[in-house]
Formats: structure tokens, C-alpha cells, sequence
């Protein structure tokens, strides 16, 4: 069964049908809910038809900015950024605001930490089923091996190993936050040093059996090496705010049908 929507409108301007189907490309959802995204799509729009009437209020000009050389902004887009740097004023976090959000959540700022690890890969596409369950059936079997005899890891690495470091026993070297897929990272911070995982890990490069082989905590920066980034996240997370409370206020003073702007 086919699914309708209502028409929409803002303050008496119609938002088309073709339109949202466009936007909609833009706003992800899940498997067989394309609804969500019609949705999500005819609410940007809707604040975006509010924005740009509320420009007319103003009698703002378009004045676009050069993004990069020769790169423009399209008359929309900047006559939408010329309403909000006019009406949106966001507290600007002060000194004490800046600590207290450092200190509120320490674990955010500690640096990353350093493993030096081992692996034996089984390579498989992700989207070959049959290849996938091969390399699975590989490396359980190759595991076991090790689980017997924890020191034929080096051998067995470079005999199956699809990974070019299968040349130095599968050891990887040393390596931290974002080196790797996030599977097998994650696969490394629930391992003591000297462990070998208990079940293959899976990524989109197939199975991988690792070792852990040493592993250095990252520490805490201290305030003075995060306190730059840290009070940039707060003034946008400022500016974030006030910017909703913008067009919610927009959205209170407007006739909208069709939809509702209370999760624009």
C-alpha cells in the first residue's frame, strides 16, 4: 500500500512533494522505513522556508562568502547564515564553564593509548558469503592450534596469514586509536597483555585471530593542552542551542501545516 502525506505549507507557502522527495536523499533511514527520511527531509525544508521568510522580514540581500578560491556560496545558503549571525547571540563560556567541562568528564582527555599486537588474518570480501564462511572454519582451526601451543603463533601466522605482516609472525608493530578497523580495536582494549583473543574477530577484511602483545594506557592531558578545542566545542554547543531556541521561536509565530516542528 502506497504511503501519502499531507501537503505541507508554511505560512501559506507550499513545500512540494517533488522537493522532499529530493531532500530526502539527504536524510538516512532505516531499511524499509523510507517514510523517516520523507520526514526528516519535509521538516529541514520547513525550517528552511521559515528561515528564508524570516530573511524577507529583514530585508536581507544575499551576500555570499568564498568558501575557497573561486568556490561561492549559492544566494540560500547565505542569506540563511546572514539570519542566523544576526539573530542568534550564543553565550560565549566562561573560564569556570571551560574547567568545570574538563573536569566533568576527565576520560574524554585522556590520550589515546598504544598497543603492540599481533595477527593472522583470513582474508574474505565482505559480501561473498561462501568465501566468508571458509575464512571463518580457517581461522577457528588455525585458533585452536595456538590455544594447544601458544608459541607456534609466529609459524602459523606465516603460513596463513593473508596480511603482508605475516613476514614477521603477524606482529603489526605498534599501533593506537584509529590504525586499525574499530572491530579489531575494539577486540585489543578487552585483552591483557599476552593474550591471544578467544574467537576469531571479524571486519570487513575477513577473520582475524590477535594477540595482544604489550599495551601502554594513554594518561590524561592536562587542562592547558585541551583547553583551546575544549572551549571551541562549547561555544558551538552554544551556538547550537541558541539556534533551535531561533526557530523554535520562528516555529511558534508561524502557521505550519502538514507537519510538526517539535523534532526539526
Amino acid at each position: 500500500m502506497k504511503q501519502t502525506f499531507t501537503d505541507i505549507s508554511v505560512n501559506g507557502e507550499a513545500i512540494s512533494p517533488e522537493l522532499i522527495a529530493t531532500e530526502a536523499q539527504n536524510h538516512p533511514a532505516p531499511k524499509g522505513k523510507p517514510g523517516m527520511a520523507w520526514m526528516a527531509a519535509a521538516r529541514a525544508l520547513a525550517v528552511r522556508t521559515l528561515i528564508l521568510q524570516e530573511a524577507k522580514r529583514r530585508n536581507l540581500a544575499a551576500a555570499p562568502m568564498e568558501l575557497a578560491p573561486g568556490l561561492w556560496e549559492a544566494e540560500e545558503e547565505a542569506i540563511i547564515r546572514q539570519v542566523l549571525d544576526e539573530a542568534v547571540e550564543a553565550d560565549t563560556p566562561t573560564p569556570q564553564a571551560v574547567r568545570a567541562g574538563y573536569e566533568a568528564n576527565l576520560e574524554r582527555h585522556r590520550a589515546p593509548s598504544l598497543f603492540e599486537a599481533a595477527h593472522i588474518l583470513f582474508a574474505a570480501r565482505p559480501d561473498d558469503v561462501v568465501a566468508r564462511k571458509i575464512a571463518r572454519d580457517q581461522a577457528n582451526a588455525v585458533l585452536a592450534k595456538i590455544k594447544i601451543k601458544p608459541k607456534a603463533f609466529d609459524a602459523l601466522a606465516r603460513d596463513h596469514s593473508a596480511c603482508s605482516s605475516r613476514a614477521n609472525g603477524g606482529r603489526l608493530g605498534q599501533i593506537s586509536a584509529g590504525d586499525t578497523v574499530a572491530e579489531f580495536e575494539a577486540a585489543l582494549k578487552t585483552l591483557a597483555q599476552g593474550e591471544v583473543a578467544v574467537e576469531p574477530v571479524e571486519s570487513r577484511y575477513g577473520f582475524h585471530i590477535i594477540r595482544l602483545d604489550a599495551r601502554a594506557d594513554g594518561e590524561i592531558l592536562p587542562f592547558e593542552a585541551v583547553e583551546t578545542a575544549l572551549r571551541s566545542a562549547l561555544e558551538k554547543a552554544a551556538w547550537v542551542r541558541a539556534s533551535r531556541a531561533f526557530v523554535d521561536a520562528l516555529a511558534e509565530q508561524a502557521d505550519v501545516t502538514g507537519i510538526s516542528l517539535k523534532a526539526a
